[in-house]
């Protein structure tokens, strides 16, 4: 069975999938100081029970990614592994001006999007620290996209900030006008982001149109922790996918086989 990891700057999504189905997942909090033990014991803990035959694991947050490393060398060191990094084989060209730069997470989510939407282009919406719309083109190259404060930092942003406000739950109010101030807050949040999604994934929309003027379908797929805050509401969203980035894993631990 194979164990994919998507270590965030927020959290860490485990996955595991027997060939081609994910059977079990889980959702962690990532903590950057954690060590390569404290790692072992806290994924341990949770595939309990399976056998790893194979691992895939991509990380934006470099301490925990170096951590990780000393993790499988020590104590996965028999089994496949597959690290997100320059030099993989992801079957994704990078059509931006620095590829470097390009999180291992946006590369595993072009992947995953070409392969189950890739009739024609794709946009993926990643709401997570940051919300991130990625590119896809209609032969699975990542072309770029736009970058964005995420949902819940720009709350706890707010509310630092401002004297007389404070952190909401994050739930669909019952009305845009908010009778209250919690109302209010989270009208401006949940309204607000999928405005913006809306609002990109349309001047999006525009710049492909003109790039593939033959190209007929442009699939728009969210994923992320915050992706289910703006389900319904959002006018441009067709797919939810929660877990693009460990199909994406997959798909690139198959293809270093």
């Amino acid at each position: 069975m194979l164990l994919t990891i998507d270590i965030g700057n927020t959290n860490t999504v485990l996955g595991i999938f027997d060939g081609e189905e994910m059977i079990d997942s889980w959702r962690v909090k990532t903590d950057a100081r954690d060590t390569a033990d404290e790692l072992l014991l806290q994924y341990r803990s949770l595939i309990a029970g399976y056998t790893i035959t194979g691992l895939a694991l991509c990380s934006t947050v470099p301490s925990v990614l170096r951590e990780a490393r000393t993790m499988i060398g020590r104590y996965f060191k028999d089994i496949r592994t597959t690290i997100i990094e320059p030099g993989v084989k992801t079957g994704v060209p990078l059509l931006v001006d620095n590829p470097k730069e390009i999180g291992a997470d946006r590369i595993v989510n072009t992947l995953a999007a070409h392969s189950l939407y890739g009739e024609g282009t794709c946009i993926v919406v990643d709401f997570g620290t940051s919300t991130n719309l990625d590119v896809v083109s209609p032969k699975g190259e990542f072309l770029g996209g736009a970058l964005a404060p995420g949902i819940e930092i720009s709350v706890e942003a707010l509310a630092s900030r401002a004297a007389q406000l404070r952190k909401v739950e994050l739930i669909k109010p019952k009305s845009v006008i908010g009778k209250n101030t919690v109302e209010a807050l989270q009208s401006g949040t949940i309204y607000g982001f999928a405005g913006q999604v809306d609002g990109l994934v349309n001047r999006i929309s525009d710049e492909l149109d003109a790039l593939y003027p033959d190209n007929d379908k442009i699939s728009v797929i969210a994923t992320g922790g915050l992706a289910p805050l703006v389900l319904g509401i959002s006018e441009t969203i067709d797919y939810h996918e929660p877990d693009l980035t460990l199909i994406g894993l997959r798909l690139v631990h198959e293809r270093n086989g």
